[in-house]
């Protein structure tokens, strides 16, 4: 253990911060906009020379100037995080490290879940966390609906399995004729909701809507996304160099990962839907189609619906809900939806939605 003092960096400490913003740089760091506690250690003249962060229950932006490496205090920084975290609750713990220090976290007892070479590793603290998931998953195969409790027979003799990931902020026509034809295409659908809630429409609501209008097609087995499928809210974008690079990691991370629970669920294809004006969709399914294929998985991107010739988003009715233009939804949305945001159960969301002064692409 160093004479080093660690503390909690404020967002209004701006001569803590710019250090904190030159220590990153110089390791090769670029500070993520996604953090809810950062710390500093400080040498005897208050010079700050290592530092970690945290976002949710992820581990971020850990650093120690290349001066004091060797030291020993980048474990204490990790054990100072860790500590921070369990007084928050949060005992199951993820971290994105560069692929040249996953061992030194992994003899710090966190264990790799998936691997972009070259690039980035995602650990977690569990060392059997991610082969519980996958076991949960393949327990899970059940029509999980108010109106049935069938199961849904998965095995490697069925012809067609396929997947969908949704996020549904909230769920639209839109999202219902993609999950429609996927559940008609296919044997079964694994329907991946993201449990995260990082978007306006809290999960609760999210699921509840997907699952009321979904109801009436008898294979789609549903599953929590849980943390292991990944988001733009929690992807690690401080070690990448660039926009592209970063939307290039997300991609192949999650497929990496959603490479293993095609495997455990036999799983060949997935949908995705097109999105025309948004760069980040386009990249994504683009590095999804080319990389799917290599094993054996088929990658189907499915054009937007469209009303009065233009494409059906989540966005789109996000921006009416903030504009008070409510009725103006009714075309877009299924009946469970539009029912949802006209009864009073919907206030507090609608206000939140509204209080945002950009809720295109939140």
């Amino acid at each position: 253990m160093s004479n080093y003092s660690i503390a909690k960096i404020y967002p209004n400490d701006r001569f803590a911060n710019s250090q904190i913003e030159k220590l990153l740089q110089e390791e090769g760091i670029r500070r993520d906009p996604n953090l809810d506690y950062t710390c500093g250690m400080y040498d005897e003249d208050m010079n700050i020379i290592a530092t970690g962060s945290l976002f949710g229950n992820t581990l971020r932006c850990m650093a120690v100037s290349h001066l004091h490496q060797g030291e020993g205090l980048m474990n204490e920084i990790v054990t100072h995080l860790i500590e921070i975290q369990f007084e928050r609750g949060n005992t199951h713990l993820f971290l994105y490290t560069k692929c040249d220090t996953a061992k030194f976290f992994g003899d710090l007892g966190f264990s790799e879940i998936a691997r972009v070479s070259d690039q980035l590793v995602f650990m977690e603290n569990k060392r059997t966390g991610f082969s519980d998931y996958l076991k949960k998953l393949q327990n899970n195969c059940t029509k999980n609906t108010p109106s049935s409790d069938n199961n849904i027979e998965c095995s490697r003799n069925t012809q067609n399995i396929a997947a969908l990931v949704m996020n549904a902020n909230p769920f639209t026509n839109g999202h219902l004729y993609l999950v429609e034809k996927a559940a008609a295409e296919n044997d079964i659908l694994h329907l991946f909701m993201v449990s995260e809630d990082a978007s306006l429409v809290p999960y609760s609501v999210r699921k509840r809507l997907i699952m009321e209008a979904t109801s009436h097609l008898p294979n789609i087995c549903y599953h929590d996304s849980g943390p292991y499928i990944i988001s733009n809210a929690t992807f690690p974008s401080y070690f990448q160099k660039d926009e592209s690079s970063v939307i290039t990691g997300h991609a192949l991370l999650d497929l990496t990962i959603f490479k293993s629970i095609a495997q455990t669920l036999h799983i060949n294809r997935r949908y995705v839907g097109e999105e025309p004006t948004s760069q980040v969709t386009r990249i994504y399914n683009q590095i999804m189609a080319e990389e799917l294929p290599k094993s054996d998985i088929e990658c189907i991107i499915v054009p937007r619906l469209e009303h009065d010739g233009t494409a059906i988003s989540a966005s789109t009715v996000r921006q009416a809900i903030h504009d008070g233009k409510i009725e103006s939804i009714k075309p877009l949305v299924p009946e469970a939806t539009y029912q949802f945001f006209t009864s009073s159960e919907a206030d507090e969301i609608i206000k939140k939605i509204q209080e945002h002064e950009n809720v295109i692409h939140y």
